[in-house]
């Protein structure tokens, strides 16, 4: 079952050592992120259709046992993926409640 942090906890996390995965579209990932954010996304932007090849390039950037905090502008699509990599046999991932929106607004770091 798929569970969710605060920004605020999340960057703890990522304080911590865990790693960031931006499930945004490159265009939206290109406009901002949180540092050191990898960029995978969840959806193509023609049709906002799912990105068929998401859990592939997510193994290529991640391994199953790593710690995830993933995040997207504002929780929706990164709740589905984070369902989706759990479902995968990934062990330790949370979504970002609020997403990049709430985490700029809570003022915490970012990068174009």
């Amino acid at each position: 079952m798929a569970s969710s942090v605060s920004v605020t906890v999340a960057h703890e996390h990522l304080v911590a050592g865990h790693r960031y995965l931006e499930v945004r579209t490159p265009e939206e990932f290109s406009q901002g992120h949180a540092c050191g954010a990898i960029n995978v996304p969840y959806l193509n932007r023609e049709a906002m259709s799912k990105n068929p090849n998401f859990l592939e390039q997510v193994s290529s950037h991640f391994g199953q046992s790593d710690q995830i905090v993933v995040g997207c502008q504002s929780g929706g699509r990164s709740m589905k993926a984070t369902t989706e990599l759990l479902d995968a046999g990934f062990t330790s991932v949370k979504d970002i409640a609020g997403g990049y929106a709430a985490w700029t607004q809570n003022g915490l770091p970012t990068q174009n």
